[in-house]
């Protein structure tokens, strides 16, 4: 032992459970400490949405460390800098991190690690956050996977890992600790005004409430995943994506967790490989990112680039204030607004809705989710978009567009999800609450709605919609 601290360089991985950089850092027998460092110059600005979660998930993190005899320092600025500004303020000879997967994280690891080796810093990166991270996993032929099915064949029958086992109670800490920011200098969470009550309603961030969400899942929801995964209009799914994109839990940790519960009941087989599945296209979206990592920007099939996308400032409003006319539509994009999340399968109807009825770029869409999703996750926003839109790896064919009537007749048969977030339509009957333009009257009257007035007619007639998006699709197939 020599008592040079190691550093722990806290990113995408905010937990103690499970963090392979921290039991390194702990098994030198040095002390520990610590970092976490705000360098926004390093890749995409968070969204709003992000931002309230990280400084909620920074406080979780930090009390728990102190609970360990620990402490979070904060700090910001150019991650090389403020690196190599902690070492010279604590003689630390080693820097230890989990590895992120956007491009600039990458090149920027890739920097950081050569320089400190350079200055003689024993500097160490590992996997919490992957399966298999994307370098792993290729063809026959040695390429990147391409399209969805035969990449989850090849990592479904690969091992997965045990989780680490628990970190000791107490930490081994420096002589002194280093001065440290504080959250509130950071000013993540809005004030003027404070629009998050919702996100306060609806979230528990942090490590111990991911560990609730995944055990409220599995005992409560996991059962029926295969069938409730789709209905917008209760609790079917995990809602572990915003807990994921943090690292307050890793995917190792819930793929063992499902396997072990479902090798334990009988009847859950199917739900919890449906729900794995999922976990699977997590893991494919980094693959398609780290491959091709240009795909947050251009169409992974370049065929798309000469789409004739439409400049259509007032639809691109009504669809994110969630004022197109369309009440599944609408309800989805409230949802987002109000808690910083939209059921999955709303998104792909909203997105459906923005590239295909109203013919909007794509990438106007993925950077509006971005800005809003407590989730926002580089490789799954991009690629999910590009699948909608038709012009990613293995996507949806761009024919493929989504009725928004049928979508919600189909997923909220009751209109119980519509009547949630859009509640000027609370009143109207069932029959009516996914296409009001077509109740009579005298239905809208009782139900204390005025079309045009107390919500809007619908903004495009979703069929000539459909029939000019089909043509635009086709004028482009054949080259015209």
């Amino acid at each position: 032992m020599t008592d040079a601290p190691v550093i722990v360089w806290f990113r995408q991985d905010l937990r103690l459970a499970d963090n392979p950089a921290l039991v390194a850092a702990i098994a030198t027998g040095e002390p520990v400490l610590p970092v976490y460092i705000l360098a926004y110059q390093d890749g995409r600005v968070p969204g709003g949405a992000s931002r309230w979660w990280l400084d909620r998930s920074l406080a979780t993190l930090d009390i728990a460390l102190q609970e360990h005899g620990a402490r979070l320092i904060l700090r910001t600025g150019d991650a090389a800098d403020t690196l190599a500004a902690v070492l010279r303020e604590t003689g630390a000879g080693a820097v230890f991190w989990n590895r992120c997967y956007e491009p600039a994280a990458i090149a920027r690891d890739k920097r950081i690690k050569a320089m400190l080796q350079a200055a003689g810093i024993d500097a160490q990166s590992f996997n919490a956050a992957l399966l298999h991270e994307p370098w792993t996993v290729k063809t026959q032929q040695g390429q990147p996977y391409k399209v969805f099915t035969p990449f989850w064949r090849a990592i479904r029958a690969l091992p997965k890992g045990a989780v680490l086992p628990s970190i000791p109670k107490s930490l081994p800490s420096p002589a002194a600790w280093p001065g440290s920011e504080t959250l509130a200098d950071w000013a993540l969470k809005p004030a003027k005004p404070d629009w998050t009550r919702g996100l306060r309603d609806a979230w528990q961030p942090g490590e111990c409430g991911a560990k609730e969400r995944l055990n409220a899942f599995i005992d409560d929801t996991l059962a029926d995943y295969r069938t409730g995964r789709d209905r917008p209009d209760f609790v079917g799914t995990s809602r572990l994506s915003p807990h994921l994109h943090f690292g307050e839990i890793g995917p190792r940790q819930i793929w063992h967790a499902i396997t072990t519960h479902a090798a334990a009941s009988d009847g859950t087989d199917s739900a919890a490989e449906s729900f794995l599945r999922e976990l699977g296209w997590r893991e494919f979206t980094h693959h398609l990112l780290y491959h091709w990592p240009d795909l947050p920007d251009v169409n992974w099939k370049r065929s798309f680039d000469g789409f004739p996308w439409r400049d259509d400032a007032m639809g691109l409003a009504a669809w994110q204030r969630g004022l197109t006319g369309y009440p599944i539509v609408d309800a989805g994009m409230r949802e987002l607004w109000q808690i910083g999340w939209m059921h999955n399968r709303v998104r792909m109807i909203a997105a459906s809705f923005l590239i295909k009825d109203l013919l909007i770029d794509w990438r106007i869409g993925e950077k509006w989710f971005w800005d809003t999703l407590v989730d926002a996750d580089l490789a799954q926003n991009a690629a999910s978009w590009q699948w909608v839109a038709g012009s990613g790896a293995d996507a949806a064919p761009f024919f493929r567009v989504f009725n928004p009537v049928l979508q919600g007749q189909k997923f909220d048969p009751d209109g119980t999800y519509v009547r949630r977030f859009v509640p000027e339509l609370a009143k109207l009957p069932t029959e009516h609450i996914h296409a009001p333009w077509e109740a009579p009257a005298p239905v809208l009257d009782r139900a204390g709605i005025a079309l045009g007035a107390t919500y809007p007619k619908p903004i495009v007639d979703h069929k000539r919609a459909r029939e000019r998006a089909l043509a635009a699709y086709q004028a482009l197939s054949s080259g015209d």
